[in-house]
Parts: C-alpha cells; structure tokens; sequence
C-alpha cells in the first residue's frame, strides 16, 4: 500500500514538471505561473489530509472517548500489549487485575484499546 502511494506521489511530482513548464519568456508575461508552481503541493496536501491525517484525528478522538467512558469490568488493552480487567476507575489512571488477585495500577495514557464486556464477539474470518 505505501509502496503505492509513494509510486503516486513520485508520479505526481515528476508529470508536474512537464504539466506546468512553460516558456522561459512566456514565464515572466503571465501572471498565473506562481500558481502552476503551487500546484503540485497543494496536491501532495490535500492527499496527505484525506488519507493520514484526518483518518488519524478520527482514531484518536475515537479513542479518548472510550477512555473517559471506562467502567468497572471493561476490558483493556495497554500499549504493553497487557489485556486487563479493570477494577477502579481514578481521575488519571486505573486499577485494573491482569490475573486473578494480581493488581496493577495502569496510566490512562498506556491504554490503547477498550472492551466492555457487554459487547458482542464476533469472530473474525481468518483467509488463507
């Protein structure tokens, strides 16, 4: 998929060249050629925004707002890769038993998913 999207963008940069040169002497009459220049970035950008960044900004959003709705009994995942029973909610960490009478107190910060255990499972489909 990156190997793709680096083709694109090479691509983009390397035809825009070619799109926008104009004449050496035509350059200085028109008035639009500062534009022309601007383009291919202004392409790069747009790009960027719709497919890393704004994906990204959803994610993370997403996220914190399952982090302030924590309860008792959800189960989390942390950045150590720690599933975790959470036990007490505090104002910027958690509580949580990793295994039965084993306690740990987690950062919120550390927490990369949230399960509540209401939710249903569904099976994944694994192909070959």
């Amino acid at each position: 998929m990156m190997a793709k999207i680096t083709f694109l963008l090479c691509s983009i940069m390397f035809f825009s060249k070619n799109l926008f040169a104009e004449d050496v002497a035509s350059t200085a009459a028109q008035t639009g050629s500062a534009f022309g220049g601007l383009m291919p970035l202004l392409i790069i950008f747009i790009f960027f925004w719709l497919f890393l960044i704004r994906p990204q900004q959803k994610q993370k959003k997403e996220l914190e707002k399952q982090i302030n709705a924590i309860k008792k009994d959800d189960t989390v995942l942390t950045s150590g890769g720690i599933y975790a029973r959470v036990v007490a909610v505090k104002e910027q960490d958690i509580e949580a038993e990793i295994s039965q009478g084993v306690r740990v107190r987690i950062s919120k910060t550390a927490i990369v998913s949230v399960k509540n255990p209401n939710e249903p499972v569904t099976p994944e489909i694994v192909k070959k």
